[in-house]
């Protein structure tokens, strides 16, 4: 089974969050680092789906707004994981994220709208 690959999106990318993942052996990469900050959501889709990287977002209505345009258009994106801003600890987002990854493949991922809260 292919290991998720993390993009964390601009409004989720606090570095503690990102080294947290990192100590718990996930791949992942943040906007700044990626140097894709101040990008449009529409080009983050794409630039993660290009890296085989599934995002990882608070921004909830825009990304499922994105996700319904993708499907109704038969376009296919690499995943995407959004959580509600501020509604799950680090903690929380860590161990619904891990059991998301424990669960379900890079390849299982593509073009689905997964809400962690689901993993935690």
């Amino acid at each position: 089974m292919n290991q998720i690959r993390l993009y964390i999106d601009e409004d989720a990318s606090r570095k503690s969050f990102v080294e947290a993942l990192r100590k718990l052996n996930i791949d992942v990469i943040s906007t700044p680092e990626a140097n894709n900050r101040g990008i449009a959501d529409t080009e983050q889709l794409i630039w993660a789906r290009k890296n085989n990287r599934i995002i990882y977002t608070f921004n909830v209505g825009d990304f499922c707004r994105l996700h319904t345009i993708y499907m109704t258009e038969r376009k296919k994106h690499s995943g995407i994981i959004v959580v509600p801003r501020q509604r799950y600890s680090v903690g929380e987002q860590l161990k619904g994220l891990q059991n998301l990854i424990e669960s379900i493949s890079s390849e299982e991922i593509k073009s689905q709208l997964i809400f962690l809260g689901t993993y935690i």
